[in-house]
């Protein structure tokens, strides 16, 4: 069924405008006035919501009570409740696990359905991470990227690896796993600048989440957060929820990198859209406040955000704006992972769209042209 929605449309000059979604689910027209041709539905927005490309995120332990560890059935279920938040579009992630373990939740993600969301494959966090900087990962979990560790999880294909590129043999894994067209990101690390530099050039797109898990910034001391600020072939990852990173900071972030080189990540728990008690990542055990998400000795473990709370926090920024957010909600992520039909408005993109109120809430959710969320 073919769907037109009317409105403010992100990226579209000129005045009010629509969207068509066709039969197949992906948009067949994007303009001012009449569609080449009638929908069987129209949706129209009210004066001052936005119509926006659906969001992706690249770090989802858990949402709702639900843990993606827990196999197919709970990711499905992750799904199906996303897209109330305005994701169209995620990556099942898990910490630090042996890899034969990972291996496994590679194939339990691609076995899961996509009721809601879509399941764009796994997201590895670790275990080729500094036992340093680990935060909730747990140590006995963490290893060296050996090179017959590093060829599980490159015949695995999972979408994206965090790890650590100062680790013996981490540069040559970094080689190894985009040879197998498998996203590498810096993360969990006590790289100094000069290494953050040599990651990059060994393959390293993107920074999972940014300044946390990694040394501070110090002037003479830079660290490899400075490396991946300063690269214009990475994207950052940003917990923009007001608690892992000072909302100024993530100011002065957007300032260096500018919205298309952050990708906003809720870097979300079982404990998200959820009251406040003791939740599951990853099967180790969490405590909520409703804001904050951590383990039994106070590290934080994750978050308790949704990704549209993050989208109004970064609107809200000083020198931003509701435009920036949204792409650094939608076509940053997708840009990350080589997606060309996700994150955008366009002729030929998938038909994954959100309203958004005047409050920048979340009013209505399509995937592929089909109606997920409605408020």
């Amino acid at each position: 069924m073919s769907i037109l929605v009317r409105g403010a449309v992100h990226g579209l000059t000129g005045g009010p405008g629509a969207v068509l979604i066709e039969d197949d689910g992906f948009v067949g027209w994007v303009g001012h006035g009449k569609p080449p041709r009638q929908a069987d539905e129209v949706v129209e927005t009210e004066p001052g919501e936005l119509v926006v490309p659906g969001f992706v995120d690249l770090q989802v332990n858990g949402f709702r009570g639900y843990d993606t560890a827990a196999g197919p059935e709970a990711i499905a279920a992750l799904s199906e409740a996303l897209p109330a938040t305005g994701v169209t579009a995620f990556l099942p992630t898990l910490i630090s696990a042996p890899v034969t373990v990972g291996a496994a939740f590679v194939a339990s993600v691609g076995a899961a359905g996509s009721p809601g969301a879509r399941v764009l494959g796994a997201h590895l966090e670790g275990p080729f991470l500094n036992p340093s900087f680990r935060g909730a990962h747990e140590r006995a979990c963490l290893a060296e990227p050996e090179p017959e560790l590093v060829e599980v999880l490159a015949a695995a294909q999972p979408r994206l690896v965090t790890l650590a590129p100062e680790l013996p043999g981490a540069l040559a894994a970094i080689a190894s796993l985009r040879r197998a067209g498998i996203v590498v990101s810096a993360g969990h690390t006590g790289a100094d600048y000069e290494q953050g530099r040599r990651a990059v050039e060994a393959g390293v797109r993107f920074g999972t989440h940014l300044y946390n898990a990694m040394p501070p910034i110090h002037h003479r001391r830079p660290g490899i957060a400075q490396a991946l600020l300063l690269d214009d072939r990475v994207t950052v990852g940003l917990i923009v929820d007001g608690e892992h990173v000072h909302p100024s900071v993530c100011e002065s972030v957007l300032r260096v990198k500018g919205p298309m080189r952050v990708a906003l990540t809720t870097d979300q728990t079982s404990a998200a859209g959820m009251s406040p008690g003791v939740y599951s990542l990853s099967g180790r055990s969490v405590t909520s406040d409703g804001k904050v998400v951590r383990l039994e000795d106070g590290t934080l473990a994750g978050s308790a955000a949704s990704m549209d709370e993050l989208l109004r926090r970064t609107a809200a920024l000083a020198g931003s704006s509701a435009a920036q957010a949204v792409a650094m909600a939608s076509t940053a992520p997708a840009r990350v992972l080589g997606e060309r039909t996700l994150g955008r408005l366009r002729v030929g993109a998938a038909g994954d769209l959100v309203v958004l109120d005047r409050e920048l809430r979340v009013r209505l959710t399509l995937v592929g042209g089909c109606v997920k969320y409605r408020r």
